[in-house]
């Protein structure tokens, strides 16, 4: 094991063990390479390594904001890898379309049980609000969802507007099944996916046509949840996901 793989391994015991919480900053590279009886170098390789992770974030200079603090995007370093390789040919878009299609029929069901329960009177509190506000919740990301579809509507809305608000409709989906790691996958494919998308669509006989048909699509999917029917929304969001892959080509 490499020094700075040492490193990382205990920062990671560290980060298990408590000792570190959100917010805080880890000691600085030279109380760290001291306390782990390392180089400067290594700790700050390690530390870059913890960055490109979205485990923690970087500040330069000497007030009470630099070093190295504590935080929580795990869908930085998912991000990332999967379009390295996707790019590089290592996946192949079908392996990305049927990883899009395993996680959001499973979020599509998981949410439209998630609203029918924050509908039932018995459960009406249950899922009203979750995370840091009233628009973590059902009704809130619900509301966030319907918005975006009706700025969709717009017909002179570019192409690459359309489909950068597409992607954050699939993460808002796949929100609502309230699975903070599905989310957090699915946010790290995003870019893979706009990437397969844009592609597919420069492709298409007539954009206008297909962004008709999926501008109705979202709207079933989205009923579905509404409505609490986990199935009908599973089985509309595979129906979408697969038939704009085959459309295209790709």
């Amino acid at each position: 094991m490499r020094t700075h793989e040492r490193v990382l391994a205990r920062i990671e015991a560290d980060l298990a063990a408590g000792r570190w919480a959100l917010g805080e900053r880890l000691p600085a590279e030279r109380s760290l390479a001291d306390e782990l009886g390392v180089s400067r170098p290594s700790v700050r390789e390690a530390i870059r390594v913890l960055e490109a992770m979205g485990i923690v974030r970087t500040a330069v200079g000497s007030g009470p904001d630099a070093g190295a603090t504590v935080i929580d995007r795990p869908a930085a370093g998912l991000g990332a890898a999967v379009r390295l390789h996707v790019a590089s040919g290592t996946l192949a878009v079908r392996d990305v379309v049927e990883t899009r299609v395993l996680l959001e029929t499973w979020a599509a069901r998981a949410a439209g049980a998630r609203v029918a329960r924050a509908s039932a009177p018995d459960g009406a509190d249950d899922d009203r609000a979750e995370g840091d506000g009233a628009d973590d919740g059902v009704a809130g990301v619900l509301g966030q969802a319907r918005a975006l579809l009706d700025r969709m509507d717009d017909p002179a809305l570019p192409a690459d507007a359309f489909r950068e608000l597409d992607a954050t409709f699939h993460v808002l989906l796949v929100r609502l099944s309230g699975n903070a790691l599905v989310e957090a996958i699915m946010t790290g494919l995003r870019g893979a996916i706009e990437s397969y998308v844009a592609r597919g669509s420069a492709a298409l006989p007539s954009w206008e046509r297909t962004a008709a048909r999926l501008r109705a699509e979202h709207r079933a999917v989205l009923d579905a949840v509404a409505a609490g029917d986990g199935e009908r929304a599973a089985t509309a969001v595979r129906a979408h996901i697969e038939g704009f892959y085959a459309e295209t080509g790709l």
